[in-house]
């Protein structure tokens, strides 16, 4: 039987104990701290005492509409949280995992090619400036360039201010990234000539020039930056205005401009006649990976790559086959 507290605030006790035990321990849980507020307004709103069976799957349905992937990731938060309790409470509420939806089947990438992001540029170049978001053009273009050059992940570039940026060398400051590793990322030469020719502007008032101001600004006022979802939503019309599809007519998501970015690098030290094993620690840094496992996630075998490197392979051993064949 389902034990219940006096009151529903009894739940937030537990919820900002649980979220400072997991921060104590490094975690930054931010999504996990927006999920479990969301389950404890449900709650109240029922209204009931205390998260039970019912109420669990009341507040799933509540979520029907997305996907598989991200409905289980959030009951799998909403389970961590009542283990944890468990430890003080054992005869309170924990849902069951074997009721939980499937993980979908992973979605293989867009992989997005050089010319593609060369119309994506020009695309944003012809943006119409917006009264609330004057440097619309210039913010995605320049956007569109970090996320394809530096492989940065969405929230990276969002949360980038102006203190993040050294603007004569062209390095950026990641602070907050998925693993909670802060790591510095050199740009390209030329998107360190994009980032000054926009930083000009940037600069220009009214327009926020504090340390702690968003690089990317979305308008006058103080603190006017861009969140990771209007970001890949801008991005997102981009990818339909220049109709930007693969050989299937899928349509790309904005992370896959980060599997491009590795999978251009990949195919760049081919060309190059670079020691692609052990460039790889080199890529994985630069990404933000604890270790290249989690690099490869991002390469794959496209064709071009195939070619790129079966060309490697016969300069490098095709006399070698034929000498043995003859």
């Amino acid at each position: 039987m389902d034990r219940k507290l006096s009151s529903p605030k009894g739940l937030d006790q537990w919820i900002a104990a649980w979220l400072a035990h997991q921060r104590a321990l490094g975690r930054g849980y931010e999504q996990e701290e927006r999920v479990l507020r969301h389950m404890r307004c449900f709650i109240a709103n029922i209204p009931a005492p205390d998260l039970n069976q019912g109420g669990f799957d009341l507040w799933c349905h509540s979520f029907q509409h997305l996907s598989n992937t991200t409905r289980r990731l959030r009951q799998l938060m909403i389970r961590k949280f009542c283990l944890y309790r468990q430890r003080s409470e054992p005869d309170c509420f924990a849902p069951n995992h074997l009721f939980f939806a499937r993980m979908t089947p992973y979605r293989s990438p867009v992989i997005i090619t050089p010319v593609q992001i060369a119309r994506l540029c020009v695309a944003a170049d012809h943006l119409a400036p917006a009264p609330g978001s004057p440097l619309l053009p210039m913010v995605m273009r320049l956007a569109i360039v970090i996320l394809y050059t530096a492989g940065l992940r969405r929230g990276e570039l969002v949360r980038l201010t102006l203190e993040d940026v050294e603007i004569q060398t062209g390095v950026l400051r990641i602070r907050a990234s998925k693993f909670h590793k802060a790591r510095t990322v050199p740009l390209s030469p030329d998107a360190g000539a994009e980032l000054r020719r926009y930083w000009h502007d940037r600069l220009t008032p009214p327009f926020d020039v504090r340390g702690h101001a968003p690089l990317l600004c979305h308008g006058q006022g103080p603190g006017r930056g861009y969140t990771g979802a209007g970001m890949g939503q801008a991005i997102n019309r981009l990818f339909m205005t220049t109709q930007i599809v693969d050989s299937e007519g899928r349509r790309p998501h904005v992370h896959d401009v980060r599997h491009s970015f590795a999978v251009e690098a990949l195919m760049r030290w081919y060309r190059e006649g670079t020691d692609v094993q052990s460039s790889l620690p080199k890529l994985a840094m630069y990404m933000g990976h604890v270790s290249i496992v989690s690099t490869a996630h991002y390469l794959h075998f496209v064709p071009a790559l195939q070619e790129i490197a079966s060309d490697r392979f016969q300069a490098a051993c095709g006399a070698l086959i034929q000498e043995s064949t003859s």
